[in-house]
């Protein structure tokens, strides 16, 4: 796709104004109308009608499907530069139709839509897809976005610089329909409901939901720990704005970090039977690399001091979403990202720069980037010690360097080490051997879940 004509990204009507228009209302009716009929796969099963020839159900798609692609039509002026997309959108509806409403294929609309060519800020795109959700719906359901890119100057010189990442579009969200009214921060092509799969160029994010939530569960808390916040880390608590501008910084080095580095050979394991606690290392190794780069950045007497007080914000970002929210969202069963953050509390607190005394928490802020950035180096040396490792021999190496930070469950067969395992068998052998909670949250996690839990519940859905 050529460059976007500049032209074409002038955003014509407020948000609110947007949200509130009888086409958009209409399309998001019956987007959430069609979710009602479709299963799990996206399709829609006949129901037999009062003739016991046509189907009801069918009937009723396809006037919902005709209310979305007369809405698209409607609201296509507001987005210019998505011009072929809606139109492939709609043509993608029609054949769905026509097919009888089986598994949808949206390939040829997934294709046109290239919202990494157009970060410009404040740009708008209205996404319509059949897809899940990300830590939201698993159903691939017909879901219907309106979102507003993210594109701050300080974002786009970093991009331009070291820090390239052609593919990441920073998004804040302007309505939705149910499918994201959930955890669902990300908008990933891979999750729409298509034939094929084509190389992807981009890879969206919701950096205002990532603040707002973390701006509450953090303050939350800060007031349970009794944690005394330096004054800028308390302005990132207060500022929405200032917020999503740290997330795009954190989540612009984070993404790029996945295929970055002295890596083993498949650091995603996509697709394959991998312990648990080997996601957790990556997410944390990625996490790291924008805070060890953000600590080069702020002692980087050369970069201006908006982005150096940008970079020492990311490091507050990565330690207090990670030590609080990361450690106590969701179910103790493999839970990869609550392993990781334990394992940064305790390596903090291990290392004398975080202290739980008298009932309080304290941080000693002066300390913490050297002490943060050795937990990274240690991760990096496991993976560039892998490709001399056997895969067996690699996640024996990586249980020992998170079972060194977090005590594992006293009923932990990993925990007794190879003797104990049946490391002659199958890798999956392996695998099946872990606990559901491997490594089990420490005293202080367990007393502060009690007490943060309703206020992580209540962050579902969050806007800013």
């Amino acid at each position: 796709m050529s460059p976007v004509d500049p032209t074409l990204t002038t955003v014509d009507v407020p948000s609110a104004d947007l949200v509130a228009e009888p086409a958009w209302i209409a399309l998001k009716a019956a987007a959430t109308a069609l979710q009602g009929l479709q299963i799990k796969n996206g399709s829609i099963p006949k129901t037999a009608g009062d003739d016991g020839a046509k189907s009801t159900a069918h009937a009723e798609a396809a006037a919902h499907v005709a209310t979305i692609c007369s809405s698209i039509e409607q609201l296509a002026p507001h987005f210019p530069h998505d011009a072929g997309y809606l139109d492939a959108a709609i043509a993608d509806f029609g054949r769905w139709v026509e097919g009888g409403f089986g598994e949808p294929d949206f390939l040829a609309s997934i294709l046109e839509f290239a919202p990494a060519t157009h970060r410009v800020n404040g740009i708008r795109h209205l996404v319509v897809f059949p897809m899940y959700t990300q830590n939201g719906s698993t159903n691939r359901f017909v879901e219907a976005v309106l979102v507003e890119v993210l594109w701050p100057e300080f974002i786009a010189e970093l991009e331009a610089g070291e820090y390239s990442n052609k593919m990441l579009v920073p998004l804040r969200f302007l309505d939705f329909t149910p499918g994201y009214d959930t955890n669902s921060a990300v908008l990933f092509p891979e999750s729409v409901a298509m034939s094929s799969v084509p190389t992807f160029t981009w890879g969206a994010l919701f950096q205002d939901r990532e603040a707002a939530r973390f701006r509450k569960v953090t303050r939350a808390a800060a007031d349970i720990t009794g944690l005394t916040l330096p004054a800028d880390a308390e302005e990132l608590l207060t500022d929405q704005n200032l917020a999503e501008e740290i997330f795009i910084m954190w989540d612009l080095i984070h993404d790029r970090t996945h295929m970055s580095g002295d890596l083993p050979f498949d650091p995603f394991m996509i697709k394959q039977r991998m312990p648990f606690f080997l996601y957790g290392l990556e997410e944390m190794r990625c996490d790291l690399t924008a805070f060890r780069e953000s600590v080069k950045i702020e002692r980087d007497n050369d970069a201006s001091p908006e982005m150096r007080r940008h970079a020492r914000l990311v490091q507050y970002a990565v330690i207090f979403d990670r030590i609080f929210r990361f450690s106590m969202t969701g179910s103790r069963v493999r839970n990869y990202d609550a392993v990781a953050g334990q394992m940064l509390f305790a390596w903090m607190h291990q290392h004398k720069v975080l202290h739980w005394t008298d009932n309080k928490l304290s941080i000693d802020w002066d300390d913490v980037p050297d002490v943060v950035v050795s937990l990274g180096d240690a991760i990096d040396d496991l993976y560039w010690r892998s490709i001399d490792r056997p895969k067996i021999s690699h996640w024996l190496a990586a249980y020992e360097l998170v079972a060194s930070t977090l005590t594992p469950h006293p009923a932990s067969v990993w925990a007794k080490g190879a003797d104990a395992l049946p490391v002659t068998g199958a890798p999956g052998e392996l695998t099946d051997q872990l606990l559901d909670d491997e490594f089990p949250l420490s005293m202080f996690y367990e007393a502060l879940q009690r007490k943060i839990s309703p206020v992580i519940e209540s962050t579902v859905g969050i806007r800013a």
